[in-house]
């Protein structure tokens, strides 16, 4: 965002860069499988996320002020506790891109298919010339400026209004009830995977410098931010409950509120605005986690064969491409593979927050130990899926632990002939 850092930032564009950083293309799908697995309850998950979005949005924007340094939520976490908790939150939130990126570029195929037909193979074409559309576009430099960035959440945030204001008229009562068929447990387990959605708040948090007078700004621009994108996620939430219903197993939940509303042309506007709202947030985080990846092998916190120039774009190809082909036999499926990225963004969050309750003190103190235990409660309704950062940080301490014990052999080995000619 250095496109942005010339000029000082105001509250409208403060707003406008969070709203930008949070909302993405997991709402072409993720509302209707939070409906699938809690009902018409799946709207306090929605609510009860929100809530939770407002602490752990105050404790970044906080530690942005207070503690102004580069590199996202692992900085926070390496201040605080260490290289070693800050690798593993590092590996957890590249796991999450990973993951997200074929899953992501799938749910953006199946809007392309819903319009031109073919159904789960063009999908899958269609997601993989996404994904490498999004990896040639990193491998040749080419990078989605700011101003892109926003006007995507922009035409994402009028795709919403529209669908919503268009689909309400079509609402019935009948598909409010049963309210809870799952059990109220089960709004656990949809914000859990509604999790994805939420992911951002911390993005704004180190272009806190940037304001004019940032104690005061940021925090207008972030509960600004939080009162547009409430308006827009329950607007969804309700619309895909009362309009479609819970029993739905569409893949394209969008392209159906706007079809019911505006008929064929709504299903073309969003299967286009579908597409361009997968491959910019692809972009964009093949090229963070491509950044971050060979800065953490140039530190040996991963192998150092990622530190090569395109390595972890060959890694994420390799990874992308066998997830989909398992997506196009059927041996995955989406919502399996969101468990399993968004759990890997709620794993970051927790160690965040925690390095937040650490470094912060007074009231701010307290917001953050407020958000750590709100967001230790969403990641408990993981379930099994709890394996993935637990496996995925276990890897990483490994790798940083074994290249520790290798530097210590190294340094050993050649001190000892500088003694002997000592």
């Amino acid at each position: 965002m250095s496109t942005v850092r010339h000029a000082r930032l105001g509250v409208p564009a403060g707003t406008a860069l969070y709203v930008g950083a949070v909302l993405g293309p997991g709402v072409l799908i993720l509302p209707a499988l939070a409906a699938q697995a809690a009902g018409p309850a799946s709207v306090l998950a929605w609510a009860g996320l929100l809530a939770v979005s407002i602490a752990v949005a105050a404790t970044f924007a906080a530690l942005g002020v207070r503690h102004p340094v580069a590199g996202g939520a692992a900085a926070y976490v390496h201040q605080a506790f260490g290289r070693l908790p800050a690798a593993a939150t590092a590996w957890c939130f590249l796991a999450g891109v990973v993951i997200g990126a074929p899953t992501v570029s799938l749910v953006g195929g199946f809007y392309v298919a819903h319009l031109v037909g073919g159904g789960r193979p063009v999908a899958v074409a269609a997601a993989g010339a996404m994904l490498a559309a999004a990896l040639a576009a990193n491998t040749g430099g080419v990078r989605v400026s700011a101003a892109v960035q926003l006007g995507l959440a922009a035409l994402l945030a009028a795709l919403l209004l529209t669908a919503v204001l268009t689909a309400l008229p079509h609402a019935r009562a009948s598909h409010w009830a049963p309210f809870a068929p799952h059990g109220w447990l089960a709004v656990g387990t949809a914000a859990n995977l509604l999790m994805l959605s939420f992911v951002g708040w911390e993005a704004v948090a180190h272009l806190a410098g940037d304001f004019a007078e940032p104690t005061r700004q940021l925090p207008r621009a972030m509960l600004a931010a939080i009162a547009v994108v409430a308006v827009l996620y329950l607007g969804l939430a309700a619309a895909t409950v009362a309009v479609l219903g819970t029993a739905t197993s569409s893949n394209v939940p969008l392209a159906d509120l706007m079809e019911s509303g505006l008929g064929r042309p709504g299903r073309v506007a969003t299967a286009v605005a579908a597409v361009l709202l997968t491959l910019g947030p692809i972009n964009v985080y093949i090229a963070g986690a491509t950044k971050l990846s060979g800065a953490m092998a140039a530190e040996r916190s991963m192998p150092v064969w990622m530190a090569r120039p395109r390595a972890p774009l060959a890694t994420i190809a390799v990874v992308a491409a066998t997830l989909l082909v398992l997506l196009a036999t059927g041996l995955a499926d989406v919502q399996p593979l969101v468990r399993a990225c968004s759990t890997c963004f709620v794993a970051v969050y927790v160690t965040a927050t925690a390095a937040g309750a650490r470094l912060l003190d007074g009231p701010l103190r307290t917001v953050a130990a407020l958000s750590f235990v709100l967001v230790v409660v969403v990641l408990a309704f993981s379930g099994a899926y709890l394996a993935v950062p637990a496996g995925v940080a276990a890897l990483a301490l490994a790798t940083l632990s074994r290249r520790r014990a290798g530097g210590a052999a190294w340094r050993g080995s050649s001190a000892e002939p500088g003694c002997r000619t000592g």
